[in-house]
């Protein structure tokens, strides 16, 4: 590795916001989770709904016992690093801080989801365009090793179930906060072209039908009591069924990180059109399941 990216972490209010550095340089990390190539030097916290300020102390501890300085004076946060990772559990203040983010000219890992609606994921890319800023957004789910490979030997699904936790926002909407990774999973098998989606929430959570331009649809199951990720493919040409159980058979921290690391070198992991179709269809699945119709998937 020619080059050490020193990143700045945003947010304390996200586990991420510690996990992520531990991988990085913690000297505990076993070896074969080693990251190269990124340190954190600095991280900034302020209040949130998603986290007890007792509770960001004990980050705050963590990260300064593997070297990185926590402030909560945001210049400082910024003052010494190569890119930002912004690790913000609340999505409702994605915006105001990419856009504070936005004006330093570095490149940006905004961390699950993009935004807490529509609206904002536009207000955020038209940010970006005006700063020319570089990006990316993402789940980790997405870079799970075994789904995706799997999603890669696979191709273009004709059909598709995604299944998966929906945890409880302490502000906000449940399903953009956690459904996201499920969602992410759908976009990665199906691609593009979501027009439509309906919602059904029972006692377990919900089940949302997601309808394409071309004919193709995907399932996604959003459970509130089981915590395991995994996906029933049909293929697009073949018909025949494929399954896969996210194992996290090599942590999908670590192949998030290693993609965040091909992203400063120049790669773009995530396109800002799967992103946005991702963010698209987390959106309509909220409004869907708020109003009991079928809601269009906007698209720019």
């Amino acid at each position: 590795m020619s080059k050490v990216f020193k990143v700045a972490i945003i947010g304390l209010d996200t586990s991420h916001s510690v996990a992520l550095p531990q991988l990085m340089q913690d000297p505990n990390t076993p070896a074969e989770q080693k990251i190269e190539g990124l340190v954190a030097t600095r991280a900034l916290r302020f209040p949130s709904a998603f986290q007890s300020e007792e509770g960001q102390d004990k980050r705050q501890a963590t990260l300064e016992s593997i070297g990185v300085k926590v402030t909560r004076d945001f210049d400082e946060a910024v003052g010494d690093c190569d890119a930002i990772m912004l690790e913000i559990n609340d999505p409702a203040l994605h915006l105001e801080y990419f856009e504070k983010c936005a004006t330093l000219g570095k490149p940006i890992f905004l961390d699950k989801p993009f935004a807490d609606n529509w609206e904002n994921t536009l207000k955020i890319v038209d940010i970006a365009k005006k700063n020319n800023i570089r990006f990316f957004t993402s789940s980790s789910l997405r870079f799970d090793a075994d789904f995706g490979a799997a999603a890669k030997e696979w191709g273009k699904a004709n059909s598709a179930t995604i299944w998966g936790p929906v945890g409880k926002a302490p502000a906000g909407s449940s399903v953009i906060w956690y459904g996201c990774h499920t969602v992410e999973m759908l976009e990665t098998v199906m691609g593009r072209g979501a027009v439509a989606v309906s919602a059904t929430e029972d006692r377990d959570g919900y089940v949302f039908h997601v309808i394409y331009g071309d004919g193709r649809r995907g399932v996604v199951d959003m459970s509130r009591t089981n915590w395991k990720y995994g996906a029933c493919i049909r293929h697009a040409e073949s018909g025949t069924l494929k399954f896969s159980e996210v194992t996290c058979r090599i942590p999908f921290y670590c192949m998030l990180l290693k993609e965040i690391v091909k992203f400063l070198e120049g790669g773009q992991p995530v396109s800002l059109e799967d992103a946005l179709e991702t963010m698209a269809v987390l959106d309509a699945c909220d409004r869907a399941a708020r109003s009991g119709k079928t809601e269009p998937v906007y698209h720019i």
